[in-house]
């Protein structure tokens, strides 16, 4: 069971209820969500591939300046050329699939179907940091790219997450 508490401060996050919500992955220092764990199906049994989704506006808009600044292309760049870091992406992409499968079984769900994206691009492309972001910091130390771009960051939490703490 989801914490009402927890649902009501991710709706504020986001402006809207989220779809799916299967529990907080991980809580910024402030104490309120930061990232969700989703089903990876939404209650009318279609198809929700991101497992782990950014609900923190502060860290979401910090994350954007980096995609601006042109780091997912220089990420992308050592993903071609660099066997390392491609392979720990391409383990952070095995990772993320079988949470994902875990979850459905756990929700006794039928697991999407294989090849199905998982999240941010893994495993050849680098598209999304919100995404990879999110995945290191529902689990620390398997996203190789979402660890640099977490290192990255401001601390966006010392300043509050929403306006009634304002």
């Amino acid at each position: 069971m989801v914490d009402p508490a927890d649902v009501a401060a991710v709706e504020a996050q986001l402006g809207r209820s989220p779809r799916g919500m299967r529990g907080v992955a991980h809580r910024c220092p402030c104490g309120r969500p930061d990232v969700v764990e989703t089903s990876p199906r939404l209650a009318d049994g279609s198809p929700f591939p991101t497992l782990y989704y950014l609900t923190c506006p502060k860290a979401a808009s910090a994350i954007g300046t980096l995609e601006a600044s042109g780091l997912m292309r220089r990420m992308q760049d050592r993903l071609a050329a660099d066997p390392e870091p491609a392979e720990a992406y391409r383990a952070a992409h095995e990772d993320y699939v079988a949470r994902r499968d875990a979850a459905a079984k756990e929700d006794g769900l039928e697991p999407l179907p294989p090849g199905t994206q998982s999240a941010g691009g893994m495993p050849d492309r680098v598209k999304c940091l919100h995404a990879l972001v999110a995945h290191e910091l529902a689990v620390p130390g398997v996203n190789p790219f979402g660890r640099e771009a977490l290192d990255l960051l401001p601390e966006w939490w010392l300043n509050p997450c929403l306006a009634e703490d304002s």
